[in-house]
This record gives structure tokens, sequence and C-alpha cells, in this order.
């Protein structure tokens, strides 16, 4: 006998590829500062290159991370492995941006991680006192999406910087487009699931992913639109 699907299932089929296009297309913006990590090793220099972003997206990685572990919310698999997989790179382009730092950037950095460390240590062992599941999940979840909303909010200079030049010289299209791509994935993944602290926050990363594409369709043939650096670097 033939067993036809149910709504329910059909639900979990879609939340989870949602769930895999999302790991899918996050792992394309993970990768973007490869590029800037090979100029850095070539010249064995940071050069005027911030670390900053690399830290802030750590400490969202972690943050998600523990977000999606059972001890917090219920069925977020997708949600800890794209951010696993976010730990892990932005470690490695800490360690790397350390070694090639000159002295002064390598105090400041080994400071910064250390005190991100330190912080979410003590997010994890101060949710874990709070003994009602939901608050719990409330606690991080809006710890979370205030992170992952700042995330996404950080190209808004990028975009006015596109008006007011009237050049995409510095917006990549690929990552836009990975950017709104991740973004919808998981918007969905966090509506199937019925998670407010996944769909909300890239509700806000799709419309602003939206918005960089249209800027780039509309201004791409009005200057140079050659990218030199991916948008997650930052200069001093």
């Amino acid at each position: 006998m033939v067993q036809l699907s149910t709504p329910d299932s059909i639900g979990a089929i879609l939340k989870d590829a949602a769930g895999v296009a999302g790991n899918i297309f996050a792992f394309g913006l993970f990768v973007s500062p490869i590029f800037t990590f090979r100029r850095i090793i070539r010249n064995r220099s940071t050069e005027q290159f911030s670390g900053l972003p690399y830290v802030y997206a750590l400490l969202n990685c972690w943050i998600c991370l523990w977000y999606g572990t059972p001890l917090i919310s219920s069925d977020n698999t997708m949600v800890m492995t794209v951010n696993a997989m976010g730990s892990v790179f932005q470690l490695v382009y800490i360690i790397l941006f350390i070694i090639y730092a000159d002295k002064r950037k390598k105090v400041r950095m080994c400071g910064l991680l250390l005190g991100e460390v330190i912080l979410f240590a003590i997010i994890v062992v101060g949710s874990l006192q709070i003994h009602n599941p939901e608050a719990r999940k409330i606690f991080v979840g809006v710890l979370s999406g205030i992170t992952l909303i700042s995330m996404f909010a950080s190209p808004l200079f990028i975009i006015t910087l596109v008006i007011r030049t009237r050049s995409v010289e510095f917006m990549p299209f690929y990552l836009s487009l990975s950017t709104f791509l991740m973004s919808i994935s998981f918007f969905l993944y966090g509506v199937l699931n019925g998670d407010i602290f996944i769909f909300i926050p890239n509700s806000i990363g799709t419309l602003l992913g939206i918005t960089q594409l249209v800027l780039y369709c509309y201004y791409k043939n009005m200057g140079a639109s050659t990218l030199r650096e991916p948008l997650i670097e930052s200069y001093s």
C-alpha cells in the first residue's frame, strides 16, 4: 500500500530543504573573506584591514549556535550546523589575523577574543540558570535575534555609499545575492518551524538583501563595479 504524505510530513521536508539551502548559501558568505586573507598571507601583513568584523561574526555564530541546541530550542538542527560551520571559519580568520597583525593589533585582537569567550560563557551559564524552558528560549532568542539583525544591518553603510557615489564598486553582486538567498532560506525555515527568533531577523535580512540587489541592478552601469575586497572587511 502506498502511504500518502501528510501535511505535517510535507512541512517537515520543506523546512529541512530550506535549512539545507540556507547552509549552502551561508557557506558562500563564510568563504568570501578568503581572497582578503590570501592577500594578507602573501604580504605577511594585515595592512589597514580590521579584525572586528570577524570577532563580532564569531560572537553572533556562538550565540545562534547556542540557541539552536536542544537545551534552548527544539528541532533547530540546521541552525546549529550553519553556525558551527560559521564559528570554524571565523576562528580560522581571527587566528590568521592575529598571526599577521602588528603587535598593537595582536594585543587588541587577543583581548577582544578573550572578552568574547568570557561574555559567551556568561550567556551560557546565565541562560542555564533560567529553569523555565520557554523563558530560557526567549532570553537566548532575543540575544541571537539582536546580534543577527545587527549583522544584517552592517551593509547599510555600503548601501548609503552606493546611493551617494552612484557606484556599486564596494557592493559585490555575489555577496549581496548570497546574503539574500541565505536570509530567505532561513526565513522560510523559521516560518515552517514556527520560530519567531529565526524568521523575524531573517525577514529583515531578506529585505536588506533585496535592497542591495535592486541597487546593484540600478547602479551597475553608472560607475565602476570591480570588486577589490569583500564586504565583510572594513577599514580602520
